[in-house]
């Protein structure tokens, strides 16, 4: 892969790479899609909000749906 760097005149063409971007040619055609790195940093990690013991108790219920099953409860939760 080739590196190019992003100097101040770069990012500012390409909205500080900000939001998704096509890089297109003189007629328009695509060329290219940009799509910003995720800033993992802004986001904080959690746990789910279920216990150790509700995850076991799951793995080990012998009570299981079909998928047919599950679709039709899905459709029976839209609302009319």
């Amino acid at each position: 892969m080739k590196w190019v760097p992003a100097d101040d005149d770069l990012r500012s063409k390409l909205a500080n790479f900000s939001v998704p971007l096509a890089i297109c040619d003189e007629s328009g055609r695509v060329l290219a899609h940009i799509v910003p790195q995720a800033d993992l940093s802004e986001y904080e990690l959690t746990e789910p909000p279920i216990s150790n013991d509700e995850l076991r108790r799951r793995e080990t219920s012998d009570r299981w749906h079909t998928t047919a099953q599950v679709l039709d409860h899905l459709r029976s939760l839209e609302r009319p």
